[in-house]
């Protein structure tokens, strides 16, 4: 048999060769140091038997920063963690460990609780089993095997995951752990130089909440202790940044029980919320925009008609009202096409957009809740352009030319990546539509020059997309806008406009949200700028600190003469270092000591990280006219 390997050339090998007799047939060195297999884009054990013709890549040590390369080295990491709470902790019924984006976690149901102050026992436990050394070795069994094995260990968890199991039963074992699992895994333990177990946390067996609920123990592992300290500074100032921290630090929001998913927007949040939404509202004044409203509430016989019904519904809240079941829109569209449905449509109208910037809800799942940046309500920046085909092109480039505008005037066009959604098994219209529509959004988006990735198969329903995303502070990225093409919807609730031939036709519809959700981009800001925001979107702008009781006439006279700007006067009996302090903690761009020897001509201005100057308040106005 022959293999190709990625310079295009081929490796003989005997029939049934593995993916490490290929790096053995390579070389010493290349096998000593392999740790994966990755063949047209998916990951495989070293051990697994290759194919005829299988393009093969053999992934080392040395690519310390491949996700699969650092995703099988903390799988398992996860596997020694198992065996080492196993070992700590008799009694313990072991769930399931897999590797995630940010390192690993495994689920264990413990006969008495633990804390975090229990994890440091267990990583010595797990630094114990690096120096003794541990090698993994992998075996298939039938489902009878397996099954028989974890009822006598008395492990029901992994019971279940045999009877649900699809396709070959593997083990893997390490010391004296045998897990059951499909791999991939290291050849032992060299590779490890750095593991560190980060949190606690509750899980319900198989994310059901009517499941027993276990301890999560989260951690993560390297190919350096060098690769450890930097991923734990970024966590550091990335607990500085979380807006669920910030926001209520700063006075911006907080999350009650009694509404989970939905924030409680203080004051100074709704400066930055209004902020935006004068920004959208301004900007699709300019660009043709007309702002409508539409029902939070409707019946369900509107979502069937327009396919959400069946594609959408676990994430629709119902609401049974007599013998009618009712739904909060989780979206707009359908209400938009009935609005352009209102009045017979000439080809004359179009482009016709519609904007709306609405509360929405979706049944989230509780796990996945995360403050702003996944919430059950929320507020989408949400417009529908409905135009001819001719028109299509242009209207997508246009929203792209908006999106750049937004992401420049907030400063965060770097943090943005975005993703082009193909067709999905569960779809409308037909391929030859479906051909189109991913053909018009390709082309756009390679004319915009944007770094994008294709997402085979996780387009809508109803059409291809491109979302946008960003990272939060920990690197994770989060969806924000979206420009979808939809050929499909516009059909199904009847949506026509007389064209120059006086005939009917249906128009294609543009989805479209660029902020995405106002919560989820105010979270992403607050991490990205860690709560010092731009000045014009700052909460409080200026802040003016009378040095005694004697200065605060002065200090309300000049808070006055700045009228224009957000400006508060801190007249608290604290020292004035107590006070300078609080408005370094709240991030206040412009502090102004006002004491005996201020005056217009001179005032003591301290800018946000320290910087101080005496300015005269027509210089220091024009200063701020330029922010």
């Amino acid at each position: 048999m022959k293999v190709v390997l990625p310079d295009r050339s081929e490796l003989e090998l005997p029939d049934g060769a593995t993916g490490l007799d290929a790096a053995r047939a390579i070389g010493p060195k290349l096998a000593e140091q392999a740790v994966l297999v990755r063949s047209n884009g998916r990951v495989q054990d070293l051990r697994l038997p290759l194919e005829d013709g299988q393009p093969v890549q053999i992934l080392t040590t040395r690519d310390k920063d491949d996700p699969d390369a650092l995703a099988v080295l903390r799988h398992s990491s996860a596997h020694l963690l198992a065996e080492a709470v196993r070992r700590l902790y008799p009694g313990v019924k072991i769930a399931i460990g897999p590797p995630i984006e940010t390192g690993f976690y495994y689920d264990f149901e413990f006969p008495e609780p633990i804390r975090e102050e229990d994890l440091p026992r267990i990583e010595e436990e797990i630094d114990r089993e690096l120096a003794e050394g541990r090698e993994w070795r992998r075996e298939e069994v039938s489902p009878a095997e397996a099954k028989q094995r974890f009822l006598e260990e008395n492990e029901p968890y992994k019971v279940e995951l045999v009877d649900t199991a699809e396709g070959p039963i593997s083990f893997y074992t390490q010391g004296d752990f045998t897990d059951l699992c499909r791999g991939p895994h290291l050849q032992n333990s060299k590779p490890i130089k750095a593991v560190k177990l980060t949190s606690l946390a509750g899980a319900y067996w198989r994310g059901d909440e009517h499941n027993k609920q276990l301890t999560r123990i989260y951690g993560t592992a390297f190919y350096s202790k060098e690769d450890l300290d930097a991923y734990l500074a970024k966590i550091e100032d990335a607990r500085r940044r979380d807006h669920r921290r910030l926001g209520p630090e700063l006075d911006l929001f907080h999350f009650e029980e009694v509404s989970p998913g939905s924030a409680l927007w203080h004051p100074k949040g709704m400066v930055i919320w209004n902020a935006l939404e004068d920004l959208r509202r301004e900007e699709n004044a300019r660009r043709g925009y007309l702002e409508v409203k539409t029902p939070l509430v409707w019946d369900v016989e509107l979502w069937k008609r327009s396919g959400h019904w069946d594609n959408y519904r676990e994430n629709i809240f119902q609401i049974p009202y007599g013998e009618t079941l009712y739904a909060l829109k989780p979206m707009n569209c359908p209400g938009h096409m009935l609005l352009f449905n209102s009045k017979l449509r000439s080809y004359r109208e179009l482009p016709l957009r519609f904007a709306e910037a609405a509360v929405l809800h979706r049944d989230e799942p509780t796990g996945s809740l995360h403050g702003l940046l996944r919430a059950r309500q929320f507020s989408q920046d949400d417009a529908h352009v409905f135009c001819t085909e001719e028109l299509v092109q242009d209207e997508i480039d246009a929203m792209f030319d908006y999106l750049g505008y937004l992401y420049d005037r907030l400063g965060v066009r770097d943090l943005a990546h975005a993703e082009l959604s193909t067709r999905p098994d569960k779809r409308l219209g037909t391929d030859a539509d479906w051909d189109h529509t991913e053909r018009i959004l390709r082309a756009a988006i390679d004319r915009m020059g944007m770094r994008y990735r294709v997402a085979e198969g996780e387009g809508a329903f109803y059409g291809p997309k491109i979302d946008f995303f960003m990272d939060d502070a920990l690197g994770r990225p989060w969806q924000m806008g979206t420009i979808q093409l939809d050929g499909q919807q516009p059909a199904r609730l009847g949506c026509t406009y007389m064209g120059s031939d006086n005939r009917e036709h249906m128009p294609y519809l543009i989805h479209r949200a660029l902020f995405g959700t106002l919560e989820r981009f105010i979270g992403i800001l607050i991490e990205h700028y860690g709560g010092a925001f731009p000045f014009w979107i700052a909460p409080v702008q200026v802040r003016v600190i009378p040095v005694g009781a004697d200065h605060r006439v002065a200090a309300e006279q000049l808070r006055d003469e700045l009228a224009e700007y957000r400006v508060e006067v801190d007249d608290r009996d604290e020292t004035v270092g107590r006070r300078i302090r609080d408005a370094e903690l709240e991030k206040i761009p412009y502090v102004i000591v006002y004491g005996d020897k201020e005056s217009d001509e001179s005032l003591a201005v301290r800018q946000r990280g320290g910087e101080q100057a005496n300015l005269p308040l027509a210089r220091l106005r024009e200063e701020l006219a330029t922010l």
